[in-house]
């Protein structure tokens, strides 16, 4: 991940660590020792240092708790979670997927805010069972205050926090839309995005007043992931009803293993094409293999003519293959996780439909009317 630490695993999970996290838990660490100190100045100064130290790095497993509840639902709806991360706004757990429905996306939603309302729960009753007083109590309270505050935030009613997962599921309920949801969701977190940046500028700007800039940094977090989570949702809307057939590439690179490299070569010729690699096919139509052009350097020109082309081809593992009748956006999550510029496309019984370029599936998302025949 760009500009993060990877620091570990976390039950399995890769855990990240951007490094503005270590400017926060510094200032984090010496705002809480300052508080003991003046609160209790009986305290030797190294003392009040290892206890704010301690309250950060407490406050902080809260937040990696809070995005482990997100994480455990989400796997026991059997969606892996590719990573956690801190970062100067709190955390983040990446999923590799959406839920499957409206139901499973809300526990999935609401998983957070909960774990942060049981440390709550947890850190209260700890102080009132133990009579804890002085410095532990002090920081007993903070703990519980702070996850309370964890919770209510993130159930804010807008992208990206959790209430506007929440809020996302309950559109996608009603509607039967999850893209439907996730617009909605993402214009209530723009609305917030904007109220926290008033509330910071305005101090700012009339009583020169930093009291608040820190909601000014909160409102563009939401401002700017809201407005990614709408955008992402429009295309993912798109792609609804399109399979990969509906991006294969007319005229796509396919040529016979019976050809000989002669008529290979002078077929490439008479039609132009400019592609570097093709997929082959057998007699049936099934795919084959794959040839590249500068393969052909192999063989001596003067033996094109008695040389097939299934001599020179490679085998295509079917891995790298999608069938034409697979959801578009599955073929685009499969392009970027292996990081591939083209696929194949076959039907079900192994014939070879075409080629599927990225550059196509995005001449298609800008003319979605006229999918290529098949």
């Amino acid at each position: 991940m760009n500009g993060t630490i990877r620091v570990g695993n976390l039950f399995g999970i890769p855990f990240y660590i951007h490094p503005s996290w270590f400017l926060v838990l510094g200032l984090v660490a010496w705002s809480y020792s300052s508080g003991l100190a003046a609160q209790f100045p009986w305290l030797s100064g190294g003392l009040t240092l290892t206890l704010g130290l301690m309250t950060a790095l407490l406050l902080f497993a809260s937040v990696v708790a809070h995005e482990l509840g997100h994480s455990f639902v989400a796997i026991r709806q059997g969606i892996d979670v590719k990573s956690i991360t801190l970062f100067i706004f709190g955390g983040l757990a990446s999923l590799e997927k959406e839920s499957e429905t409206p139901g499973e996306a809300f526990w999935v939603a609401i998983a957070g805010p909960l774990v942060s309302l049981l440390l709550c729960g947890v850190f209260t009753v700890i102080g009132v069972t133990t009579a804890a007083t002085g410095a532990a109590a002090a920081i007993l309270g903070v703990l519980a205050s702070v996850n309370l505050a964890l919770a209510l935030f993130n159930l804010i009613p807008g992208l990206p926090l959790d209430g506007g997962n929440i809020l996302k599921a309950a559109v996608w309920k009603v509607t039967g839309n999850p893209y439907k949801g996730v617009a909605f969701a993402s214009r209530v977190g723009q609305v917030f995005g904007w109220v926290a940046i008033a509330s910071g500028l305005i101090p700012l700007l009339f009583f020169g007043s930093f009291a608040n800039f820190w909601n000014l940094l909160i409102g563009f977090f939401l401002l700017q992931n809201a407005g990614n989570s709408a955008q992402f949702a429009r295309v993912q809307e798109k792609f609804t009803g399109l399979t990969a057939a509906d991006a294969v590439t007319l005229n796509s690179p396919i040529v016979s293993a019976d050809l000989s490299l002669r008529e290979f070569a002078d077929q490439r010729i008479l039609n132009n094409q400019d592609w570097r690699r093709f997929l082959v096919t057998d007699e049936s139509g099934k795919l084959v293999g794959a040839i590249n052009i500068d393969d052909l350097r192999i063989i001596p020109t003067t033996q094109w003519s008695e040389t097939p082309v299934r001599e020179l081809m490679k085998p295509i593992a079917q891995t790298t293959t999608v069938t034409s009748d697979q959801p578009l956006l599955e073929v685009v999550q499969l392009l970027e996780q292996q990081k591939l510029s083209a696929l194949p496309v076959i039907r079900d019984n192994g014939v070879l439909v075409g080629i599927l370029e990225k550059t196509a599936i995005i001449q298609l998302l800008q003319n979605p009317t006229q999918p290529n025949p098949v």
